[in-house]
């Protein structure tokens, strides 16, 4: 055997040990992804037939698949939506907690490596006479300057490391919050704004019908000072009146109180322009309308899936943090520079001054502390992956609520049309027999208040459909941001 052999054979457990000492080990379970607690499919039935559950999934883009610019199709609903992503102080919270967790987790990446300190100091003493060896008080002075550290602990057992792990999973879990606030937002403005609209549709609806219930009511009257018809018609003719009256006046609250949540989403005072040039619900092209995909794409779109599974891979590294407090640690405390009598001999020859202070702990016995806490870690990544699966199924349930929804109101919408074209019918109808004497007034008001009642139901139905629309964008993962954690 060479020289050259037997040094490298020498030389191969002081670097080992150098590895150790600098890389540490870990004690952080191999984490796992738990299954999917719901079905591979969207659930079928009647419901539905009509929905994107029923759709070929294929190769093409799929709804969550578009950026809020290209789902919302309405140019005053965007630039809403804008203001909002500008403006908006919950939106403004969530991305300062991103920022305050990026600084929590640098704050426990930093205790990986030691750090230096620079100090220096000046001690001045005087001695009294009685005490001083030479009978006379004297007078001492001490000058230093000095480059340490102060208790780095060597992380050999992976503990300080995975306390980085687990504050840079929960570091991310922030960010998709943050992520889940801006998708929320987005939801709430459109809705808020169709709302806004379709209110606004309410009010001329109703209006429309005061002005027709209030010439009902005069001809009614001059009927009956005629001698035509009866005080009960004119009761009756009344009682219309007052009543579109009162809800003129509740729609009337109710766009102001609608355009006070959309200034608060947005962030501003909303100007009645954008809103004064938004086509009716029946009319405009709101948004897209493209299949759902598979449920295993809520996994990588859904936000708070996401930030479930974070927190779990968080908790995960904790158990790692907790195994490593069994065994020793070793703290080193350490400083080099130089110190001398006078300022003027800091920098001669011979001030130098070093100190070395290692520290082992050794745990022993605390009474059963740290198994305790170890038992707790991994009941906490118990109740991660019992929340991941939560997060999951209620994603499952949510998405499936929507395409039930999108199944269904189709076809309510189309009988809504048609009721509201039958009951203009039998108003039309009644308003003639009555006008010629074969009816009473009472079927005319009858009629007119059912012809009242399925406009506004149709409106309504539109609105439910709009909404649900994008409340399936939102469910689904829609509207994220195309990057979402910043560099750290």
């Amino acid at each position: 055997m060479t020289d050259k052999t037997m040094k490298k054979r020498r030389l191969a457990p002081a670097a080992s040990l150098a590895l150790l000492l600098l890389g540490g080990c870990s004690f952080i379970p191999e984490y796992i992804r738990p299954a999917s607690p719901v079905s591979e499919a969207w659930p079928t039935g009647p419901a539905y037939a009509d929905s994107g559950a029923a759709q070929p999934v294929g190769s093409g883009p799929q709804l969550a698949d578009l950026g809020w610019e290209e789902f919302f199709r309405s140019p005053q609903l965007r630039s809403l939506i804008d203001q909002a992503l500008a403006n908006n102080r919950d939106l403004r919270v969530a991305a300062l907690n991103v920022q305050q967790a990026q600084a929590q987790y640098r704050i426990q990446r930093a205790d990986l490596l030691p750090s230096a300190d620079l100090g220096g100091s000046l001690q001045r003493q005087r001695t009294p006479g009685d005490l001083s060896r030479t009978g006379r008080a004297s007078i001492t002075s001490q000058y230093d300057v000095s480059v340490g550290t102060t208790a780095y602990e060597l992380d050999l057992w992976g503990r300080v490391r995975s306390l980085e792990q687990s504050a840079l999973e929960s570091y991310f879990a922030t960010d998709q919050a943050r992520v889940a606030t801006q998708i929320s937002l987005i939801a709430e403005v459109a809705n808020a704004y169709l709302t806004l609209l379709a209110d606004k549709e309410l009010l001329k609806l109703t209006e429309d019908t005061l002005r027709t219930q209030r010439q009902s009511y005069d001809l009614t009257s001059r009927s009956f000072d005629r001698g035509v018809g009866t005080q009960l018609d004119v009761a009756q003719a009344r009682t219309a009146v007052d009543t579109a009256r009162a809800n003129r006046a509740a729609y009337v609250r109710q766009i102001a109180q609608d355009k006070n949540a959309l200034s608060l989403l947005v962030g501003s005072p909303i100007v009645d322009q954008v809103l004064d040039k938004a086509p009716p619900l029946g009319t405009g092209d709101f948004v897209a309308n493209l299949p759902v995909g598979l449920p295993s794409g809520l996994l990588q779109r859904r936000p708070d899936i996401m930030q479930a599974e974070y927190n779990l891979r968080s908790a995960n590294a904790n158990i790692g943090a907790a195994r490593a407090a069994f065994f020793p640690s070793i703290s080193l405390t350490a400083s080099a520079g130089t110190a001398s009598a006078s300022l003027s001999g800091l920098f001669e020859g011979g001030s130098g001054a070093w100190a070395f202070a290692p520290q082992i702990n050794l745990p022993i016995f605390d009474f059963g502390r740290r198994e305790a806490n170890l038992e707790s870690a991994k009941l906490q990544r118990e109740i991660g992956v019992a929340q991941y699966e939560k997060s999951i199924q209620t994603a499952f349930r949510e998405v499936s609520d929507a395409l039930a929804a999108q199944g269904t109101l189709d076809d309510q919408l189309d009988a809504q049309s048609s009721l509201v074209d039958a009951t203009q019918s039998s108003y039309d109808l009644s308003i003639l027999r009555y006008n010629r004497g074969l009816d009473s007034f009472l079927n005319a008001l009858d009629s007119q208040r059912s012809l009242y009642a399925a406009q506004q139901d149709l409106i309504n139905a539109r609105l439910s459909q709009l909404s649900n629309l994008v409340t399936l964008y939102k469910v689904l993962g829609g509207g994220a941001p195309k990057t979402t954690v910043a560099g750290l």
